[in-house]
């Protein structure tokens, strides 16, 4: 008597805490997948979104111009954009009240800016630790899975008199299935993850540098 080892047969005749396991991890690495894309295209838009500014900004053209082109937008802007008007706002507002100290006015302006910017840091940060998480503990509890059934297939054998390998297969290739299934989640997770701090990272960068090269140009316009 052979045993029916296809997989859809060892999911289906796995303990009802494998499969509550199977389908936790199911779960997971589809939201996980989601996520991933969902990030791949806002990194990308963010990527495309700074080169575009950072052309007009450097375009040589009237930051105040430029400042009224954009502002409309708001924080839809995102990116550069977003703490470019953050900073030339506070900027305009500061330098219109009397007696303004011109460095007062420029720390005021890199105050607002740093704010923008951490903002737009937590945008691109968001769903990155859920990332981690499945990245980490997905091998877990796929682990657990795998424990479980083993488990419950060596207490079967304790009903039999005579075991057989034939007997407790089946048992520990469905475990074993859920151990499959917490690193599919998990591998692709802490791969997206590690790629996408890392360009995280390096968007931090470049909007902390613009921000450095804006507040020159502010205070040599404040000292005007």
């Amino acid at each position: 008597m052979s045993a029916d080892l296809s997989l859809l047969h060892l999911i289906t005749g796995a303990s009802p805490v494998v499969q509550l396991v199977m389908l936790l991890l199911l779960v997971v690495s589809v939201t996980s997948w989601t996520m991933i894309f969902r990030k791949r295209t806002l990194l990308r838009q963010a990527r495309e979104a700074a080169e575009q500014f950072e052309d007009r900004f450097w375009s040589g053209g009237d930051l105040g111009t430029l400042y009224h082109q954009v502002s409309p937008q708001g924080r839809e802007a995102g990116g550069l954009a977003s703490i470019f008007v953050a900073g030339f706002k506070e900027f305009a507002r500061l330098r219109k009240q009397a007696g303004g100290d011109p460095m007062a006015v420029v720390e005021g302006a890199q105050r607002c800016m740093r704010v923008a910017l951490s903002r737009e840091i937590d945008e691109l940060e968001t769903n990155l630790p859920f990332l981690a998480t499945v990245g980490s503990t997905s091998p877990y509890v796929g682990l657990f899975g795998t424990v479980w059934g083993i488990m419950n297939a060596f207490i079967g054998l304790g009903n039999v008199q005579q075991a057989t390998l034939a007997m407790v297969a089946p048992g520990i290739a469905e475990a074993l299935i859920a151990t499959a299934m917490g690193l599919f989640a998990a591998i692709p997770a802490v791969i997206a993850y590690n790629r996408y701090s890392s360009a995280v990272e390096r968007l931090e960068n470049r909007y902390d540098n613009f921000l450095e090269e804006f507040s020159s140009i502010l205070q040599r316009q404040a000292t005007v």
